[in-house]
């Protein structure tokens, strides 16, 4: 939710401080600062406070928007509150100028509060629901994107849905099912065969992935040995030999050397391989992984001979089009490959689920409709942006672009250029223009250039289904977030959040003080704040910074 230097002052602050009585005084401090805040004139006048200062940054607003949501989470009822009241403040300046660019970036604390408002709230769906399609559809996409050759050096494959991506020169390749087996212990022994599909031009590094991809789907956790210290090697006439990604069997082009393939070491269909730790069974000739070296794109190659692919660039005008249509017949294959996966995700973020869509959502969609029957703004257009910029496009292209943030998995350049296109594609179904399509428009508008018209009429339903749906009573939504907030109870570090919100409270607490008293703020309320700060200046001359 924060930058990375948040995050480590957040996770430190509290344990760095080892005195029980510095922590009992930081305790007290907190506690003041956490009855300050939860006085709603004080919170939004401390937050226009700082957004009138020019040395505020969206950086600093994203940061006190996440701090908040941390300090906050155990009442989300109130949060919403502040979040409508801020909110508002921000519809009546954008009324007057242009309604349609609200919530469209995140360039205040409200809207970064309103990211982290939706990812609070959205958390059961996604977990419960949207989940598994999105896990179904990134599994597809990588078993696609595997059954076809990849460029160890560039990490271009046959199979993508990016045109960045494509391994455009054409490539035979067979393949292969090898016959796995792991040794156990270091006197020879070894486990029962696991079954792993590879393809005879893949390289032994990619030989390594695949087996430890195919152990973690098969058993449900990963191999306990880290990719870089795995060995392998396979079995000829009896004898075991080792298989290196680069050895003085070799080829080399000039300056240029390519990684060694199972063709290359004529592994055959149904061969076995076995699997060998580095610590306990050294090679002969220890070496790194090759892509240790800092000019590994210059001195080897895989599947793209040297220079090859810088051919490409250099075709003249008349021959791209062609080009593009190559390029789009091969993007096609994967995208019909991955498209039932991709449409069952879509439908299940814009579908209902039991006839109903999630509290959040329904709540927040009313709020929007009030807000702009409350501002006589009537056209339709402005509504359907509204909710695009806030759900869609805030919070679910986020989760389409980084499935890494779900679920524990490495997101690869290549795959997050696929993602991408899907994203976009997501996108896409959420406007209002129409797509102009030429011969020159980029492959990923036409991929999914027949889809998206269908898409969109899907879109515009589920807004008017949600608009059609009884309302969220406020006892029900109340007892949502309540729920939601005992999901998460001791998973975030309150007071270290307290702390670092009374740092920008410091830092600008003259100006704080005259929003105060510009707002008319009780007296009271004065007071308070002046003893939050005598509090941590008490604490600061004791030991913290």
């Amino acid at each position: 939710m924060t930058s990375d230097k948040n995050e480590s002052l957040m996770e430190s602050c509290i344990k760095d401080i080892s005195q029980d009585v510095v922590k009992i005084q930081l305790d007290e401090c907190c506690q003041g600062l956490s009855r300050l805040i939860q006085d709603q004139l004080f919170l939004t006048s401390m937050v226009h406070a700082l957004e009138e200062e020019k040395s505020f940054t969206i950086k600093d607003k994203c940061a006190v928007a996440s701090l908040l949501t941390v300090a906050l989470h155990s009442n989300l009822s109130y949060l919403t509150e502040v979040m409508e009241v801020l909110l508002k403040d921000l519809m009546q300046k954008s009324s007057n100028t242009q309604p349609k660019l609200l919530l469209r970036r995140t360039e205040s604390t409200v809207e970064k509060l309103l990211t982290n408002w939706m990812s609070i709230c959205l958390y059961g769906f996604l977990r419960e629901t949207v989940g598994q399609h999105l896990f179904l559809m990134v599994s597809a996409l990588t078993q696609q994107i595997a059954k076809g050759p990849v460029d160890c050096v560039t990490e271009k494959a046959l199979y993508t849905l990016n045109e960045d991506w494509l391994l455009w020169q054409a490539q035979d390749f067979s393949s292969l099912k090898l016959k796995v087996l792991f040794a156990v212990g270091t006197d020879g022994e070894v486990s029962e065969p696991l079954e792993v599909n590879a393809l005879d031009c893949d390289t032994v590094e990619q030989v390594k992935e695949k087996i430890l991809s195919s152990f973690k789907a098969k058993f449900g956790f990963p191999y306990n040995i880290p990719l870089r210290d795995v060995c392998i090697e396979y079995e000829k006439n009896g004898l075991f030999f080792p298989l290196e990604e680069v050895d003085a069997s070799s080829e080399v082009i000039g300056e240029v050397t390519m990684l060694n393939t199972l063709k290359h070491y004529k592994v055959n269909d149904g061969g076995t391989i076995k699997v060998l730790s580095k610590k306990t069974h050294p090679p002969l000739s220890p070496q790194g992984s090759v892509k240790d070296d800092e000019n590994f794109s210059g001195k080897y190659f895989h599947l793209i001979d040297p220079d090859v692919d810088e051919d490409q660039t250099k075709n003249p005008e008349r021959k791209k089009l062609k080009l593009k249509e190559v390029h789009l017949t091969k993007l096609l294959s994967t995208k019909v490959a991955v498209h039932s996966f991709v449409e069952k995700l879509f439908r299940s973020i814009w579908g209902l689920t039991l006839s109903r869509s999630p509290f959040a959502v329904k709540y927040f969609f009313d709020f929007l409709d009030t807000q702009a029957e409350n501002m006589k703004i009537t056209d339709p257009d402005v509504l359907h942006i509204w909710k695009t910029n806030s759900l869609p496009l805030r919070f679910w292209i986020n989760i389409l672009k980084n499935p890494q943030f779900v679920f524990d998995m490495e997101k690869t350049p290549h795959l997050d250029g696929c993602l991408s296109v899907i994203a976009q594609a997501f996108m896409d179904s959420f406007s209002l223009s129409e797509m102009q399509l030429g011969k020159y428009a980029p492959t990923n508008k036409l991929l999914y250039a027949k889809d998206i018209p269908k898409f969109k009429q899907e879109v515009k339903m589920y807004y008017k289904q949600i608009r059609d749906q009884s309302p969220v009573t406020p006892a029900e939504f109340k007892d949502f977030l309540h729920e939601e907030s005992k999901k998460h109870e001791n998973e975030f570090n309150e007071a270290a959040a307290l702390k670092e919100l009374y740092k920008f409270i410091e830092r600008y607490f003259t100006e704080i003080k005259q929003k105060l008293d510009e707002n008319g703020v009780p007296a009271e309320l004065k007071e308070q704040l002046q003893h939050v700060k005598q509090s941590f200046d008490g604490l600061k001359s004791c030991s913290w910074s």
